[in-house]
């Protein structure tokens, strides 16, 4: 049987042992003689699971002791609303969020957070990460928040800014990290709220998480709905409503199994030496072009295109043959991806290798 290698950007690839311990345990958690799907989220047993899930994600990003972590409905899409929701009702009428936009998802966030606020795009460039001294960020007093999203999943910008620059001081980091959390090893105490999306590096779709600043909690705007409240959410222990709680137990598992593998500084170390093994193989020639200034290119998702796009079925029909599979473009940008997250190995990515030198004819 072909060896089959997902790089879908999400729902995306599981670790194989997560998988295998979560049917081991599907009818039956620990002898409880219930599955995680079956049992109260108030219960003893699901408390545990949450309690495990929390506790280890504290430790993989060394959350500060001052940062509440939430575990959410939803997704990336629904954060765009919450986050304003929850920030806002600190500041008059006419507030002003600050954004930078590097891609499709800031643009979505833009999109959205300009139902309740005055929107700056502070500076803009969807091939690159604007050079920080042309944002134009609010003068004083300050916009609400600034907001950018990290790593973009469609369009394969990363970035870490440089935040000792003097005009971030006393400034609210948003920071959306869907699709490179847990990839890289960051300073959570440099950002305000930090949010992503479980699909990608995470768990299944349905969970976000949320890390939050504890002086930012109780700001939310009247019209927030209290289930997405996030201090009536803090104080309840992610558990004013009912939580996705399968997926809780699957993200539970695989923070687990990042610590096995060494934690986010190993993720970090394999990362980069699976995206050097495909971005070398993509540069060799011009058969394959990736449009991302060298400096920002993802380490997560790799977008790439033919030369010659008439190729574009046949490049796809021939990596399914080999197991290589949704490779295809997002369809607001067209051409290839491919996402190349923590639970792909880098036997993977080097299958992935060895069909783009095949398919070009090196």
């Amino acid at each position: 049987m072909t060896q089959i290698f997902n790089f879908s950007a999400g729902p995306a690839v599981l670790p194989k042992e997560v998988l295998a311990q979560a049917a081991a345990e599907m009818l039956d958690w620990h002898g409880s003689g219930m599955s995680v799907m079956e049992m109260s989220h108030r219960g003893p047993e699901f408390m545990s699971i949450y309690k495990a899930a929390e506790r280890d994600l504290r430790e993989l990003l060394a959350v500060p002791d001052n940062y509440k972590i939430l575990f959410m409905q939803g997704g990336g899409l629904s954060q765009n609303a919450l986050i304003p929701l929850n920030l806002l009702g600190h500041k008059p009428e006419g507030a002003t969020i600050d954004f930078i936009h590097t891609g499709s998802w800031s643009a979505k966030s833009i999109k959205e957070a300009g139902k309740y606020a005055k929107v700056n795009t502070a500076a803009s460039n969807t091939t690159a990460v604007p050079a920080q001294a042309e944002w134009q960020l609010t003068p004083a007093p300050g916009a609400a928040y600034l907001h950018m999203c990290t790593n973009e999943t469609i369009d394969g910008v990363e970035y870490q800014p440089d935040f000792n620059d003097p005009r971030f001081a006393g400034r609210v980091l948003v920071a959306d990290m869907s699709s490179h959390i847990l990839s890289r090893v960051i300073d959570v105490a440099k950002y305000g709220v930090i949010f992503a999306g479980a699909q990608k590096n995470i768990g299944p779709a349905g969970v976000t998480i949320v890390i939050i600043r504890d002086d930012l909690l109780g700001k939310a705007l009247p019209v927030c709905p209290s289930a997405f409240d996030f201090k009536l959410v803090a104080d309840n222990e992610s558990m004013y409503n009912t939580p996705p709680t399968y997926g809780i137990y699957i993200a539970g598992l695989v923070f687990q199994w990042l610590k096995q593998q060494g934690g986010v500084a190993e993720m970090e170390k394999r990362a980069k030496a699976k995206a050097d093994l495909l971005y070398a193989a993509l540069d060799a020639d011009d058969f394959y072009q990736n449009r991302v200034a060298p400096a920002n290119r993802s380490r997560m998702n790799v977008p790439f295109y033919l030369k010659d796009e008439s190729k574009n079925e046949a490049f796809l029909a021939g990596a399914k043959a080999r197991g290589l599979l949704q490779l295809k473009g997002h369809k607001s940008v067209g051409g290839m991806r491919a996402s190349i997250y923590n639970a792909m190995p880098i036997e993977g990515v080097q299958a992935l290798v060895d069909y783009l030198n095949e398919f070009a004819g090196r």
